[in-house]
C-alpha cells in the first residue's frame, strides 16, 4: 500500500510524541507509536527509559486500557520495531500478537542486532510493512531524533556537536586585554541564546575547557526549565585541576559535574601533591574528578569520549574556547557544527573560533569544498542572529 496523506498525518503525530519524550529516552533511542483503524486513534505512546516499555508496548497497553481492540489496525512507528530480547521483549512480536494488519515505519533501526530483522519478522507474519525512503522528510526527522543513538550503537562513542556563538567576523570573544570581569560576554541576542539552551536540553553532556571556566565563570546548566530523565552532565577538560571550588560551575550543581585532569601530572607545572589537594577540594563539593591519559601534552580526546561512553552518554555538546574547539576539529571528532552569528564585529585581535583554523568562515569553506558537509542557514525566530548548522559525519552512514 502506498504512503498516503493520512499516513503522513499519523506518522507525524508519532514523531511529535517521540520529540516530546526525547529527554527521557537516553540511552535508548527516541521512539513514538500511533495505532489507528479507519483513521480512528486506538492508542499512542512514546518510550521513556525509566518506564521500560517501548513506544509500541505503551500504545498497545493504552488501547487495551481503553477497551479498544487493535486487530486489523495500522501501527505508525518512528523507528523499526525491535526483534531481540533486551530489558523488554521484542516489540515486533508484540505487534504481531496484537493482530495489526499494517505497520508504517519512518526508518530502520541502526542497531546491528535489529536492522532489517524487525521488518522481516513483520513480513513473515503477513503484516504489510511500509518503510519510508530515507530521503523522505519524515524519515529524515526520525533519523535526526536518533543521531546520537545511531552514532553510539554503531561506534560506541558519543555523538559530538560543536556549538559556538560568533561575531559577524567569525570571532569567539573579545580580545582578552579588553575584558576585566569573569563573566560571559554575550555576542548573540536572547532568542539565539534560548535556541542554544534547547541544544543543551537535547544533550546528555556539555563539555568545555578550563579556559572558559576561568574566563567566564559559567554555570553551564540546562536553563530551559523543561523536564529531563537525568541531569545534564557538565564535563570540564582541566589538565592541572585549576577549577576554582567556589566557581559557579561547582556551586550550581556539583553532583552533575565531571572534571577530567591529566593522568601524568609531572608533564605540567603543578606537582602531584598539589593536584591531590585540588582534587580533594573539588570532590568535597560533590564533583567527580577523574584522570585521563594525555596525548601530545593534552588530554586524549578519544579517551575522554570513551569514558563518557562508559557512562552511557550518547550525545555531547561542546561549548568551549578556541583551543578545545581546535582540538576536537583536528582530531576529527566533531559530528555536527552549530554556529550562531550575530551582527556585531569584534575585530582582528579578538579570539578566533578555533586556533589554527583561521576564522569560522574559513573552516566552513574548507569543509564545504572537501564535500564533507553541507550547511543550512536559518534566521533565529524573533531575533536578528543567524544559525548555520551542518554535519561533518553522518551517524547513519551505511544504514540503508
Amino acid at each position: 500500500m502506498p504512503f498516503t496523506p493520512q499516513d503522513e498525518i499519523h506518522l507525524a503525530q508519532a514523531l511529535n510524541l517521540a520529540q516530546q519524550a526525547a529527554a527521557f529516552a537516553s540511552p535508548n533511542p527516541t521512539v513514538g507509536c500511533v495505532l489507528t483503524r479507519d483513521n480512528f486513534l486506538l492508542g499512542e505512546g512514546a518510550h521513556h527509559f525509566d518506564e521500560r516499555d517501548h513506544a509500541e508496548i505503551v500504545a498497545l497497553k493504552r488501547a487495551s486500557a481503553a477497551g479498544r481492540s487493535v486487530r486489523g489496525a495500522t501501527a505508525y512507528v518512528t523507528l523499526e520495531p525491535c526483534c531481540h530480547q533486551g530489558r523488554t521483549g521484542p516489540c515486533a512480536n508484540a505487534l504481531i500478537a496484537s493482530g495489526i494488519q499494517r505497520c508504517v515505519v519512518a526508518t530502520v533501526d541502526p542497531n546491528p542486532l535489529v536492522r532489517g530483522q524487525g521488518l522481516a519478522l513483520l513480513h513473515a507474519a503477513s503484516v504489510e510493512v511500509t518503510l519510508l525512503d530515507p530521503c523522505h522528510p519524515l524519515a529524515q526527522q526520525a533519523r535526526r531524533l536518533n543521531d546520537a543513538f545511531a552514532r553510539f550503537i554503531q561506534k560506541r562513542r558519543p555523538f559530538v556537536t560543536l556549538k559556538a556563538a560568533l561575531s559577524a567576523d567569525g570571532k569567539l570573544a573579545p580580545a582578552p586585554s579588553t575584558r576585566t570581569a569573569k563573566a560571559p560576554h554575550w555576542i548573540t541576542g536572547t532568542a539565539a541564546r534560548a535556541d542554544a539552551q534547547l541544544l543543551r536540553h537535547a544533550s546528555d553532556a556539555l563539555l568545555t575547557g578550563i579556559g572558559t571556566i576561568l574566563a567566564d565563570n559559567p554555570a553551564l546548566t540546562d536553563r530551559t526549565g523543561l523536564p529531563r530523565r537525568r541531569p545534564l552532565l557538565r564535563v570540564v577538560l582541566d589538565s592541572e585541576l585549576r577549577t576554582p571550588p567556589d566557581s559557579h560551575l561547582v556551586t550550581a550543581d556539583a553532583d552533575s559535574l565531571l572534571i577530567l585532569h591529566a593522568q601524568d601530572p609531572t608533564r605540567f607545572r603543578n606537582a602531584s601533591a598539589t593536584l591531590s589537594a585540588r582534587s580533594a577540594a573539588l570532590t568535597g563539593h560533590g564533583a567527580d574528578v577523574l584522570s585521563i591519559p594525555t596525548l601530545h601534552q593534552h588530554l586524549n580526546l578519544d579517551a575522554v569520549l570513551s569514558e563518557l561512553a562508559k557512562r552511557q552518554i550518547l550525545s555531547v555538546l561542546v561549548e568551549a574556547g578556541s583551543e578545545v574547539n581546535a582540538s576536537f576539529l583536528s582530531a576529527d571528532l566533531v559530528d555536527r557544527v552549530v554556529l550562531y552569528y550575530s551582527m556585531i564585529e569584534l575585530g582582528c585581535d579578538a579570539v578566533s573560533f578555533a586556533s589554527g583554523f583561521g576564522s569560522s568562515h574559513t573552516l566552513q569553506q574548507r569543509l564545504t569544498h572537501a564535500d564533507r558537509v553541507s550547511f543550512s542557514t536559518d534566521l533565529i525566530p524573533n531575533g536578528e542572529d543567524v544559525r548555520i548548522s551542518g554535519y561533518l559525519h553522518d551517524p547513519w552512514a551505511g544504514v540503508a
